[in-house]
């Protein structure tokens, strides 16, 4: 579904990507590693147009998508969770949700739009009970649960999810991951950036490892997870007795 092919990307001076290849089949759900500045967030920004490449192509079902406009790749069906949710805070819950799919108003009737709503609401229950609520009075992990809610409301092909449980409760975080393989199973293939590389790896498939802008490692996730690297860097010296 998506390949990404030797992608470069600067900013000014600084190059943020260094020949990046990823990719990610139909109905996969793959997951990418690293520390804060890796690049993680460029290359998530890349895919859905937000930030130029220098170099490389970006195939999204066979369609070089490098250099659309944002609109156009979510149009075609790449939607992006951000980082920090970047909700609308003044606005309601449904309201915030309502907008998540303003580009298919014009293609789609109102049914069909009301009947993804209800789908988001049997995802995430307590955005049906807070609907009316203005967005920004949400508990952290509710205005995650809306930020990707928001996202697919506009019924993307490829989602990409970028730091889902960052600042969050593990008992949301867990939640939130649950929500992840709903998601899977409901179809959505997800590229996944996170931090948290215990949680993100037991719901992969597959996933890369990225340092300095470089993919220096790829592999199953069950084979990261038993990475001696991987775990020194990502999943701390205790993580092999917690998980044996």
């Amino acid at each position: 579904m998506l390949r990404v092919e030797s992608v470069s990307a600067f900013y000014g001076a600084l190059q943020a990507l260094r020949n990046v290849s990823v990719h990610v089949s139909a109905g996969e759900i793959v997951t990418l590693l690293g520390a804060n500045g890796a690049g993680k967030t460029t290359l998530m920004k890349a895919i859905s147009g937000i930030h130029p490449l220098a170099k490389g192509r970006l195939l999204f079902n066979g369609q070089n998508i490098a250099g659309l406009p944002g609109e156009r790749i979510l149009r075609l069906g790449v939607g992006q969770v951000p980082e920090g949710r970047q909700i609308f805070a003044p606005l309601s819950v449904l309201d915030n949700l309502s907008l998540g799919a303003y580009v298919r108003f014009r293609r789609e009737g109102k049914k069909e739009i009301v009947k993804d709503l209800e789908s988001i609401f049997e995802l995430f229950p307590v955005l049906r009970e807070r609907q009316k609520q203005l967005a920004g009075t949400l508990s952290g992990g509710e205005q995650q649960m809306l930020a990707i809610g928001r996202t697919l409301m506009a019924k993307p092909k490829l989602l990409l999810l970028d730091e889902p449980s960052m600042g969050l409760a593990p008992k949301v975080t867990s939640d939130i991951f649950k929500s992840v393989e709903i998601l899977r199973r409901r179809g959505t293939t997800i590229l996944l950036v996170e931090q948290n590389a215990k949680a993100a790896l037991k719901v992969a498939d597959r996933g890369y490892v990225i340092e300095t802008g470089r993919i220096i490692l790829e592999g199953e996730s069950e084979d990261l997870l038993h990475n001696k690297e991987v775990q020194r860097a990502y999943l701390g010296k205790e993580y092999r007795e917690v998980w044996e």
